[in-house]
């Protein structure tokens, strides 16, 4: 079911499938198609992707879509400070689930470096990112039980710079509260210098949050809020209320 719904000034596509294989086929397809484009006009292509289980599905069937992937980078939205053999790591996980059979070729630009710590490392990756292709091609954000995305969680202390649209940093360190890692992020503008932006998510609980988040007055409640209703790019949603 696809409807198209206005919100604030932004515009955002509500595409609702009624199962978790659904939502991944279209939103893979979605997907390559937008690298593809990228490819033919610019000769390179570039995506950014979330971690977490909720993608899994999406980054295997998009694993097997048939593209140049050599001429593909492939980097995260966001990172916990941990080395990529690590279970938390989001590096492994994509290296796992999408840089497989296909997509093997893809070149991946990690988050994670050398520092010891997620601020030792911001500037070093600073640099790494804007070798970057941009504006992506695609960027594709989850959304937490607490609305939270990418590493933007309620009560971070720097979550005002995050989130600052006048920033002219692509990363920030951060250290969400209650977090056992710190964590490596994109800033919001760097997340909306695409040209396509998919909010992915499963599950009534995180529908309602969504709901909430569409409305809400502070973008500390939830943080996904600015990503909501910023008027920069349109908001793809593919979502289903099964998959809990």
């Amino acid at each position: 079911m696809l409807q198209q719904q206005e919100v604030n000034t932004g515009s955002i596509s509500l595409n609702d499938y009624s199962n978790s294989e659904q939502l991944a086929e279209q939103l893979a397809s979605t997907v390559a198609c937008q690298l593809r484009q990228g490819i033919d006009k610019h000769g390179v292509a570039s995506l950014a992707v979330s971690g977490g289980s909720t993608p899994k599905v999406f980054f295997r069937v998009l694993s097997s879509h048939q593209l140049p992937w050599e001429k593909v980078v492939v980097t995260l939205v966001d990172e916990r400070w941990v080395e990529p053999q690590h279970s938390d790591s989001n590096a492994r996980l994509v290296a796992e689930n999408l840089l497989r059979h296909k997509a093997q070729k893809a070149r991946f630009i990690a988050l994670k470096n050398r520092g010891e710590t997620p601020f030792e490392g911001e500037d070093e990756l600073e640099q790494s990112l804007r070798e970057l292709p941009l504006p992506f091609d695609a960027v594709v954000l989850g959304m937490g039980v607490d609305g939270h995305t990418a590493s933007f969680f309620p009560g971070a202390d720097n979550l005002a710079d995050a989130l600052d649209m006048h920033s002219q940093r692509i990363c920030l360190a951060t250290r969400p509260p209650m977090a056992v890692h710190g964590r490596m992020t994109l800033t919001l503008p760097a997340i909306l210098n695409t040209r396509f932006l998919a909010l992915h998510f499963e599950g009534a609980s995180k529908w309602q949050i969504f709901q909430k988040a569409l409305g809400a007055a502070s973008r500390g409640t939830y943080p996904v809020s600015a990503v909501l209703q910023q008027d920069k790019v349109p908001v793809n949603v593919f979502y289903t209320r099964g998959g809990e």
